[in-house]
């Protein structure tokens, strides 16, 4: 585990849920009325970011449905970092046209990893074609299909370049998308097996210390996460907190170290809850981030009271 967090390799940030579409699987309740935050806010998030990344994933949502905010937080990352962080955007293509994505280039952005090739999104891949004829037009590199897994895939091959994946029954829904609309359209795998939190996008390494994937956190709008699905209570708020300080608080706690070793079956050992009596009741819940969930709402106490923000139950104001 890091000792010293003014350098993280990765922050994975849905900075809007504002989209154009309303895909089933969405984890976040992303769409026309998707939740936002202002762009003064936005710009208290990179206020608090490290000094130091190695990449910046920009997601939502769909980035380009709130094209304003966006072309704001590129400016900003530009002055803040010139060019000295990895900036990647995630997108589902739909917005993307010449005239935008000369804009991204000309910002900062030199990735682009379309998101939507599957059955959930509205065009399902159809536009696929259509974008890669965009991308080469730009002189952006197809060849680099898949950056966001192996560690030492930082894309310094091509100046720019894009790829393209989507949710299948085995990634991106399953044991991750326990949440939001998956949860809602009952299209989340009932898999009690499938430890999510063990790899990229899951909690594990997000304090580092391990080297076969990235140190990456989450962000969803303000609220700072361990793991791409977040965590019932927020580690932190990036509107008022710097990040490094909120990892070196969390690093001190025993229950956020085992998240880190992707081990939450272990998180109540200190308590007396054995990883036997843990995965029983992931074989009832049937979804280790539910689990993830119990435990934290019974055991609010292990956690630091008052450090923690629940996260918003879905309908309330």
């Amino acid at each position: 585990m890091n000792q010293d967090f003014s350098h993280i390799e990765s922050v994975y940030w849905v900075f809007t849920q504002l989209c154009n579409d309303t895909c089933d699987h969405c984890y976040n309740m992303s769409g026309p009325q998707g939740e936002r935050i202002s762009q003064e806010e936005c710009m208290q998030v990179i206020d608090h970011l490290p000094p130091s990344m190695g990449r910046l994933i920009l997601s939502g949502g769909e980035p380009l449905a709130d094209r304003k905010l966006l072309y704001a937080i590129l400016d900003r990352l530009k002055e803040k970092y010139e060019d000295r962080v990895q900036i990647m955007l995630q997108t589902n293509g739909d917005l993307l046209n010449g005239e935008r994505l000369d804009t991204l280039i000309k910002k900062g952005v030199t990735r682009f990893d379309i998101a939507s090739i599957d059955r959930y999104h509205k065009l399902a891949g159809a536009k696929l074609g259509e974008l890669a004829e965009l991308f080469t037009s730009r002189g952006v590199s197809g060849d680099e299909v898949d950056p966001l897994v192996e560690k030492e895939n930082y894309l310094h091959k091509n100046r720019l370049s894009w790829g393209h994946w989507g949710a299948t029954e085995d990634m991106w829904l399953g044991g991750n998308w326990a949440r939001g609309r998956a949860i809602e359209k009952g299209i989340w795998k009932k898999d009690p097996h499938h430890n999510f939190c063990s790899i990229l996008s899951g909690a594990r390494n997000f304090l580092g210390g391990y080297d076969d994937i990235p140190q990456e956190i989450s962000i969803q709008l303000w609220r700072i996460n361990p793991c791409c699905p977040g965590t019932l209570y927020p580690i932190g708020d990036a509107r008022s907190e710097h990040i490094p300080d909120v990892l070196q608080r969390v690093s001190r706690s025993v229950v956020f170290r085992k998240l880190n070793n992707g081990d939450p079956w272990s998180m109540g050992e200190h308590l007396g809850i054995s990883r036997e009596e843990a995965k029983q009741k992931t074989e009832e819940l049937q979804n280790i981030c539910l689990y993830c969930d119990h435990f934290f709402a019974r055991h609010m106490e292990a956690l630091n009271p008052g450090t923690f923000r629940p996260l918003p139950v879905v309908g309330e104001e």
